[in-house]
């Protein structure tokens, strides 16, 4: 495939597609928040259980894999390798609808995140060669609008789709026998990940911007992972300051993202049907919000010449997410933990584009899907592998009851937040001076 220069009209048309399948990846990894209730029942499985069929079994061949396709991002066709990811997630969600028992739901799980891992690292790397330094940020920022717009359709969908198909349950689909509505679900959402990933392969490949490897150069000039390291280590206090940073943060994200419903739920006695969907508009709109103000943001300080922009708004939601992070799970009453919530996700959804931006504007071009994929790996092995499972801990083995859920994310914030703050102002001074360097 022979890689071209974008228009503007092409590139955003590429965005909006980044960001379709950026919204189903989080469909499909997060509908499980809304089906805690009636998998446990069927599997008779625990919070813990639970935990690592929603966070662990996706995450550790999403984490695992990030590496090595990124480097196949760096060498080859971006959009290739992203099509047939969303393909192979979009199946392997359609497949957890089959699923007759803990361990079966557990590797189509695995699937799951094998196919998202082909994402986001290729499409980091092409928005940075279709959008300039100026406008990076704001695209960053739409692309980052898949956590919140996946996110919050993930509650709403999963429990409009599940309660719909729940009056005639057990359903029967003849040669597939009888299903529950919690598998049907999983089915419904996976299907449209077929059409984007067709639409997506359908795209011309991006030309690669200022990269030591022209287009059509023989792949071996990719930097190797020994020259990926030793830049890494040359600029250790950015890259471990701002992924350090990230990586505890993502661990209160995503404990949120699979917890805070369940505990309005369960704390608050909120019906399953409403906390769910009260939470997915919770996440829609204050989730977009963050992503944008964060991004527009991040986009008029550096057009004023604050070259350090990114990492000072990571400082400043490590400094004050904790506040509505923890005042709304120990608030004891439901309409504060619900008025709390969006906070707590306007927050959650305002720095990881701002971050992901950072770590493409200091990393060469040649090794760009590298460095984004080493971030996510972190920001995925602590949030998603931790995250989820760290609350479920705090309850089960800490505070020892399903009903301490609020206190165990109340908790997760006084953990996570300090460190983040101490490792976000160590990046500081360093990526300032790597980017002035940079500039002249």
């Amino acid at each position: 495939m022979r890689a071209v220069s974008y228009s503007d009209r092409q590139a955003n048309k590429l965005l909006i597609l980044l960001l379709i399948a950026y919204i189903l990846s989080f469909i499909d990894r997060n509908i499980m928040s809304v089906l805690i209730g009636p998998i446990r029942q069927d599997f008779e499985i625990s919070d813990f259980q639970y935990s690592l069929l929603h966070g662990f079994a996706f995450s550790m061949f999403y984490i695992a894999l990030g590496l090595p396709i990124a480097r196949w991002a760096d060498r080859y066709p971006r959009l290739n390798i992203i099509s047939i990811g969303v393909g192979l997630w979009s199946l392997m969600t359609c497949l957890c609808g089959f699923t007759k028992g803990f361990m079966s739901l557990f590797l189509t799980r695995i699937g799951v995140g094998v196919g998202e891992a082909a994402l986001s690292p290729p499409a980091v790397s092409i928005l940075s060669d279709i959008f300039t330094p100026e406008k990076l940020p704001k695209a960053t920022a739409i692309y980052s609008l898949g956590i919140t717009l996946g996110g919050g359709l993930a509650y709403i969908l999963g429990s409009f789709i599940y309660n719909f198909f729940k009056a005639f349950a057990p359903i029967d689909l003849g040669f597939f026998g009888e299903m529950q509505a919690w598998q049907v679900t999983f089915i419904v959402v996976g299907v449209p990940g077929f059409l984007v990933a067709l639409a997506i392969r359908l795209m011309p490949e991006p030309v690669r911007r200022n990269a030591a490897q022209a287009d059509g150069q023989a792949a071996a000039d990719v930097p190797s992972i020994r020259e990926v390291g030793r830049y890494f280590a040359n600029h250790w206090r950015i890259y471990l300051g701002i992924m350090g940073s990230m990586s505890l943060m993502s661990v209160l994200g995503y404990g949120v993202m699979a917890w805070y419903p369940e505990m309005l739920i369960r704390v608050y006695g909120v019906e399953r049907s409403v906390a769910g969907g009260q939470f997915g508009v919770v996440f829609i709109i204050a989730g977009s919000l963050g992503a944008l103000i964060g991004g527009w943001i991040c986009s008029a300080l550096i057009k004023k010449g604050v070259v350090d922009a990114p990492v000072r708004i990571i400082l400043f939601v490590a400094l004050l997410w904790g506040i509505p992070s923890a005042w709304g799970p120990l608030s004891g009453d439901a309409g504060t933990a619900s008025l709390m919530a969006w906070f707590i996700v306007l927050f959650l959804n305002s720095y990881f584009g701002v971050g992901v931006t950072a770590v493409s504007l200091v990393t060469p071009n040649e090794m760009r899907a590298q460095a984004t994929a080493v971030l996510f790996f972190f920001c995925n092995l602590f949030g998603l592998a931790f995250g989820p499972t760290a609350v479920a801990i705090l309850t089960d083995f800490i505070f020892g009851s399903d009903g301490a859920l609020n206190l165990s994310l109340g908790f997760l914030p006084a953990i996570v937040l300090p460190p983040s703050l101490v490792l976000a102002y160590l990046a500081l001074r360093p990526y300032r001076e790597l980017m002035l360097a940079q500039g002249d």
